[in-house]
């Protein structure tokens, strides 16, 4: 049984659920706004979650039937991202939110395909310097982690956003 494999897929409809549920709800300028330290729009985020997913899974599927990940770097990964940004600059929510939900369904099920023998592979991974991982460890630290890990980022600058127009607002009311 892959009993590990399905409780993956189940937390990484999870994260994508919630992700797409809060920014669902988020205004046309929350949509546009920059996260700190990072500099892509929320938006372009939300759709980077999305297009990622078939790589990390693809990354996954080759350490699951016993090869390494010898190719790819974070620089790699860095250039990869900030050319996403540029290509998706106008992404709207519609766009975004479907690709979300068609990528992460894709996903999970191809997580749920993997055996729980699979995800104990180890092999070398060229992302953690060639230090040999699990499969598992792969899943676990790029497509499930990652709705979660961007949505903690998106929630923490949208209430700052919030906050600060709630104080500037009062601060007009008592001028």
């Amino acid at each position: 049984m892959n009993h590990r494999a399905r409780a993956l897929a189940a937390t990484l409809e999870t994260g994508a659920d919630a992700l797409a549920s809060f920014a669902s709800q988020l205004t046309d300028a929350e949509w546009q706004t920059p996260l700190p330290r990072d500099g892509r729009k929320i938006g372009v985020v939300v759709h980077h979650v999305a297009s990622i997913y078939p790589l990390e899974i693809e990354l996954a599927q080759k350490l699951a039937a016993g090869g390494a990940v010898t190719d790819v770097s974070w620089d790699d990964v860095h250039a990869l991202n900030a050319g996403h940004a540029r290509d998706n600059d106008k992404v709207t929510p519609a766009e975004a939110l479907a690709l979300l939900r068609t990528n992460a369904t894709a996903a999970a099920a191809a997580i749920r395909a993997m055996s729980d023998s699979a995800l104990d592979l180890v092999a070398p991974n060229s992302l953690y310097g060639g230090a040999p991982l699990t499969c598992q460890f792969m899943l676990e630290d790029h497509a499930v982690r990652h709705s979660f890990h961007h949505l903690a980022r998106i929630r923490t600058a949208v209430e700052r956003s919030r906050k600060a127009r709630a104080g500037s607002g009062r601060e007009a009311s008592l001028a």
